[in-house]
């Protein structure tokens, strides 16, 4: 969840994939943050500053690069995240 104080130094739109590069000053954080209102994908990226631009432009394939994986717009869980029952 981002701060008060959380920066959003880009966002973008298209066809229901909305994306927002954001920065928390306090711990110079940078994140991307996803929700594609066609599938309900739905997520958050800590990215390095250096790969920002990257993470934004192509957050799918930086999700997928960090372990993230997508099944039917869902977000599947990795091996090290616990699963609901």
């Amino acid at each position: 969840m981002a701060s008060k104080r959380t920066k959003e130094l880009d966002f973008r739109s298209n066809d229901g994939l909305e994306v927002a590069l954001l920065w928390q000053p306090e711990t110079n954080q940078v994140s991307v943050s996803v929700y594609d209102s066609k599938t309900g994908d739905d997520f958050d990226i800590e990215v390095d500053p250096a790969e920002a631009t990257d993470a934004f432009n192509h957050p799918y394939a930086y999700a997928a690069s960090r372990g993230v994986h997508f099944v039917a717009g869902t977000r599947a869980p990795t091996d090290t995240e616990a699963v609901p029952v």
